[in-house]
């Protein structure tokens, strides 16, 4: 299968057009039959763990079974609209420790939030399971959670949060955690030198603020950038690097106007506020991300791959010395709301498809 690509340059309103590089692939089907899979992690000697929102755990064996029955000892996920299972991460020392990261909508309709829980597992089931953060304050309604989290090079994580839809003013507030991306140790400790930890009136995990609704986190080695996109509402999904301690606007700037048509806010800019490195308007509805490094599609090294869930489509960003040059619209022919999108240790692509017959894809490269 063939894709001769359009690549769409959208910098902070600048818009070009230009032809990219055509890159042949195929998709081969993994796994099929889940019910809206949300994540998906490598296990060490080939294998995979893949969240389904509704609230189970499956495993993909080596050999590229499904296992029939979900894993035991998940925690209990509250589920509903979007409220579920969420990520599902590997610790970096996982060959060793066995440990197991799951964030999660838990609580209930009247009062929920976003749970991270890590247990080990033991090939069959999560044991030793225990909760190392739960955001605060609980919330009524069942929308934006954030839950994508990844691993940073010093022995902590970082979490991203929504805002729960009906609470935005809240993402300006450092007195709780709705609209942050939060940076914890792995044990679920507060980290000494986190920037907002000498402030008393903040949440001491708070390492950026002022987000609508985080999902996609990536850090790149190579560059010590930790880089995170969020939903918007009709238009304004934000691609940003993360400084500590920054404020990223929402809502008091934004691209994005509601769903009703009215403006959000006047400015799309303001002084304090950090500016985005693009912004999608109108909406793709990103869901996840992830940097390729493979060997199997030299051509597409060093460029990140955001899943979108309205477009249904992964755009690929297009990056020169770190910097966004371009961008190219992705595997559209599948017609499907990709829901998540990871590289394997094999060099491959992965897709997840967002639907209550969700599949596991790979992308290789055609023979």
């Amino acid at each position: 299968m063939r894709r001769f690509g359009r690549v769409l340059l959208t910098i902070v309103g600048l818009s070009v057009c230009t032809t990219a590089l055509a890159v042949d692939y195929r998709f081969e089907t993994l796994a099929e039959g889940l019910d809206h899979p949300w994540s998906l992690a490598f296990l060490p000697g080939g294998g995979m763990l893949v969240t389904e929102r509704v609230g189970r755990l499956r495993l993909i064996e080596a050999d590229g079974r499904l296992r029939e029955a979900p894993i035991d000892g998940v925690p209990e996920v509250f589920v509903g609209g979007q409220a579920g299972l969420f990520e599902v991460a590997l610790a970096p020392d996982h060959p060793d420790s066995g440990w197991v990261y799951l964030s999660y909508a838990c609580g209930t309709l009247a009062a929920n939030t976003t749970c991270l829980d890590r247990a080990r597992f033991d090939g069959q089931r999560l044991v030793a399971r225990e909760t190392l953060f739960r955001a605060e304050p609980d919330k009524q309604g069942r929308s934006h959670y954030g839950g994508r989290l990844t691993f940073l090079p010093d022995d902590t994580l970082v979490l991203g949060l929504g805002d729960g839809f009906d609470y935005r003013e809240q993402a300006q507030n450092p007195g709780n955690h709705l609209g942050s991306l939060v940076r914890l140790t792995l044990a679920g400790s507060v980290p000494g030198d986190n920037p907002f930890v000498a402030v008393s009136e903040a949440r001491a995990e708070l390492y950026s603020i002022g987000h609508r609704n985080i999902q996609g986190v990536v850090f790149d080695e190579t560059r010590s950038e930790l880089l995170i996109h969020e939903h918007g509402p009709r238009g304004g999904d934000e691609l940003n690097r993360i400084l500590p301690g920054a404020n990223y606007g929402w809502p008091l700037v934004t691209h994005g106007v509601d769903y009703t048509g009215a403006r959000v806010t006047p400015f799309t800019e303001l002084p304090g506020f950090e500016p985005p490195l693009l912004h999608w308007t109108p909406s793709i509805a990103p869901s996840g991300m992830t940097l390729y490094d493979g060997e199997r599609f030299p051509e597409w090294r060093g460029d990140l791959f955001v899943s979108a869930l309205a477009a249904r489509q992964v755009r690929r960003l297009i990056r020169e010395d770190g910097e966004i040059v371009g961008q190219e619209a992705l595997f559209t022919e599948l017609g499907e709301r990709i829901r998540d999108v990871r590289s394997g240790p094999d060099g491959a692509l992965y897709l997840l498809t967002d639907s209550a017959e969700g599949r596991v894809l790979r992308v290789m490269p055609a023979p």
